[in-house]
């Protein structure tokens, strides 16, 4: 199980871009494939990018590569990217190739995150439309869409380099990253960044910037932690753009270190936020903190969500908390209240946890807010009783500790990067949130490289500037058996215009663990709703796409993959007048789950 206890932790990804509509929402009006025929869906076509990284033989640097693009439908074309950065375009129909663009990036840079979630589009008034993507070396790109080529009048001869002129400098490629697709606003691009967690104080400045889509120039600049020593705090997930309102919703992460903040005391204001700005200017119109002075990776992993309450516009901000806000769109103000409520005390000397954390008091928390010891059989209980035995744990919250604190739901617990779908005829909220408790252990700089050699499964890192570095381990058996009661994943239904739940459902299986349906998976990736009647969801460990009633959670479909899906599926109508679902296939990175390039589309027959 070393495999997966390394490789889980760092399994946070960016929500991506969904089809043509990128306000989070994730939802169709497509109706051809509904409740009464969904059992009928067959593979149409299959397509493989043959773009696979699995680390070098003799010392892995950097993870495996990681298929997990939505692609986006356009003038009869599917544009879909590869984890090398690479934009190829698609036959909708068949699946084959009409171009392909290579910004040729180095596979062996040790990249933490590897993967590319989608492209934006934008098209001129003399209608030509240009592609752009932002590959995982940090340099976006604008394409002619009907080439591949890029457009030698924006910025460097069609791309600019988003490492140059940040607050904070990169110090080595990898800490420095692109995995989301950017978001397009009238003639406004904006991009975020993936910056590595836990490395030390002074990581890359997260600022968000907006650009001329013509030009590349740089029209504005917003720093989440402006006049400090401080980096991160960055926008990794998609960048939600209201034109409607002239408005962006940027979704941001922890301050650097994430798991030590004596060096970024008090709240930190706009990390772990969603903040709202002026399209034009990068003006803050409002924020709201989801987690104060963040002590748990507890980042806004999930796309802020553009929805409609009782008739009023909304969003809807998911936390890993497991704690899911909505918002008045234009204000920020919590549409059914929140409360600040009291937690844990750091004991970690130079410490100073935030004494209450926001709570919403409509929808209510999302799965147990109290960790549930599991395991599979007595064997399984002793040992992990035993393990917790040794842990601090005074609920959620309770801050990482020198003894080794529990840490539940998770750094992937609640809402992940998949974010969430709304079917607005209903004010329907479908949301994945994963239960699955870690263990988080701060070590005094001097005991770190001990440490470490006498944890060789936990993930170690440095936290330099820092008294402390940081070990981090999902609370598994050496079985590789969950210490957290099942279920693991779940999908939930609330209702928008009252904030309470409709029904939840397990989702998928953990295969290494066994088939039962009750126990669920963990989601790392999103779903999708349809006019249809349906919730189409990937995203679990095992290898199927399936497609759920909206109306009750009952599972209608399972199609199976060629791996599992860590990808949000999309669907779209193509110039034949068939509907399709695709969804990349690209395997999660746990037992016997294969990598796979694998881009499958489903239609009827």
């Amino acid at each position: 199980m070393r495999l997966l206890r390394a490789v889980l932790f760092l399994s946070l990804f960016c929500a991506p871009l969904t089809g043509q509509v990128n306000d989070g929402a994730k939802y169709s009006p497509l109706d051809t494939i509904n409740r009464s025929n969904v059992d009928r869906l067959t593979v149409a076509w299959t397509f493989h990018t043959g773009d696979l990284y699995v680390g070098a033989k003799g010392g892995l640097r950097g993870k495996q590569s990681a298929f997990e693009t939505t692609p986006l439908y356009a003038d009869n074309t599917l544009f879909i990217t590869t984890p090398f950065g690479r934009v190829i375009a698609l036959e909708p129909e068949t699946g084959k190739q009409k171009w392909a663009f290579d910004p040729h990036i180095d596979q062996q840079a040790g990249w933490g995150d590897f993967a590319n979630r989608g492209v934006a589009t934008w098209v001129s008034p003399e209608g030509k439309r240009r592609v752009f993507v932002a590959t995982i070396d940090a340099r976006l790109f604008a394409l002619d869409a009907a080439t591949g080529q890029p457009l030698p009048d924006f910025a460097n001869d069609g791309h600019l380099d988003l490492k140059q002129g940040l607050r904070l400098p990169v110090k080595a490629a990898w800490e420095y990253e692109e995995t989301s697709a950017p978001a397009v606003i009238g003639d406004v691009i904006v991009v975020g960044s993936a910056i590595a967690d836990n490395q030390r104080t002074d990581m890359p400045s997260g600022e968000v910037r907006a650009f001329d889509v013509r030009s590349g120039k740089l029209l504005w600049s917003f720093d989440p932690m402006p006049g400090t020593k401080t980096g991160a705090a960055n926008a990794w997930s998609a960048i939600t753009p209201d034109p409607a309102n002239g408005l962006v919703f940027v979704p941001t992460g922890s301050a650097s270190p994430d798991y030590f903040g004596g060096e970024r005391k008090g709240n930190n204001q706009y990390a772990n936020s969603v903040v709202a700005l002026q399209a034009k200017t990068g003006k803050v119109v409002w924020s709201f903190q989801t987690v104060h002075h963040d002590l748990w990776d507890y980042d806004v992993a999930s796309q802020p969500a553009l929805i409609t309450v009782q008739g009023k516009p909304a969003v809807a901000v998911g936390s890993k908390t497991g704690n899911l806000f909505l918002l008045d769109r234009l204000t920020g103000k919590p549409l059914f209240g929140v409360e600040e409520r009291p937690v844990p005390k750091s004991d970690v000397p130079g410490e100073a946890a935030s004494p209450t954390q926001p709570f919403p008091l409509l929808p209510a928390h999302l799965g147990s807010t109290t960790f549930r010891p599991g395991g599979q059989t007595e064997e399984d209980r002793k040992w992990c009783s035993e393990a917790l035995s040794k842990l601090r744990y005074d609920g959620m919250f309770t801050p990482p500790s020198l003894q080794g604190s529990l840490v539940y739901p998770g750094n992937i617990g609640g809402m992940a990067w998949g974010g969430l779908a709304f079917e607005p005829k209903s004010a329907t909220l479908l949301v994945p949130y994963n239960s699955l408790a870690a263990v988080v252990r701060l070590v005094p700089r001097a005991q770190l490289d001990q440490a470490e050699k006498a944890r060789p499964d936990w993930e170690t890192a440095w936290q330099r500037g820092t008294p402390y570095g940081m070990q981090r381990v999902f609370l598994l058996t050496p079985k590789g058996t969950p210490c957290t009661a099942p279920p693991y994943g779940m999908l939930a239904a609330i209702d928008a215009n009252t904030g309470k739940l409709k029904w939840e459902v397990p989702t998928g299986y953990v295969p290494w663990v066994g088939d039962h349906p009750d126990w669920g998976s963990p989601s790392l990736g999103g779903p999708i709703a349809t006019a249809g009647g349906l919730l189409f969801l990937g995203a679990t460990f095992d290898p199927y796409l399936k497609a759920y009633d909206l109306s009750t959670g009952k599972e209608l479909w399972r199609g199976k993959l060629p791996a599992s899906a860590r990808a949000t599926p999309m669907t779209f109508r193509a110039a034949n007048g068939k509907q399709y679902v695709v969804i990349a296939a690209g395997g999660h990175e746990v037992p016997g789950n294969e990598p796979s390039d694998a881009l499958v589309a489903f239609a009827l027959p």
